[in-house]
């Protein structure tokens, strides 16, 4: 696959029937909760689950969402979710991207970005990162293949 990342965390995905609006195509909001679904399962393979989230009481947090929905995807297609978190100032926030890749030919079908904000889950405020976030995010960020990747 021609990743806009090297060493992507991937998930398979396949739209069902019920995924498909009244365009005969994937639904928008499909889209989102898969990339939410790799956004946790990145996290849980890097170490860091839900309960530890509740354990520490913080939480990265959905600050912006942006997606570019390039070509459609139909019922039974195999498709590739890639995420990589690139960005990240070891205090308060980090950025996640998303890339959904048609298997069959390789054709990206959706780029997708979060801009994610620590919170301390109990008061939903801001909080800066406890050391377990920093230590198992700052290692895992990746670098651009070159200076055209989104």
């Amino acid at each position: 696959m021609d990743w806009d990342y090297p060493q992507p965390f991937t998930l398979p995905v396949t739209p069902c029937a019920g995924d498909i609006d009244g365009l005969d195509h994937t639904n928008n909001a499909v889209y989102v909760r898969w990339c939410e679904q790799a956004g946790w399962a990145h996290s849980e393979q890097l170490g860091l689950s839900l309960p530890d989230y509740r354990r520490l009481d913080r939480a990265m947090a959905i600050r912006r969402g942006e997606y570019d929905y390039l070509l459609p995807t139909f019922a039974g297609e195999a498709l590739t979710l890639a995420t990589w978190l690139v960005a990240g100032d070891g205090k308060l926030a980090m950025e996640r991207r998303f890339q959904l890749v048609r298997d069959s030919d390789g054709a990206t079908v959706l780029r997708g970005r979060w801009d994610l904000v620590c919170i301390e889950i109990s008061s939903g405020r801001v909080r800066r990162m406890p050391a377990e976030f920093v230590d198992t995010y700052m290692p895992a960020m990746a670098q651009a293949v070159d200076a055209a990747a989104p």
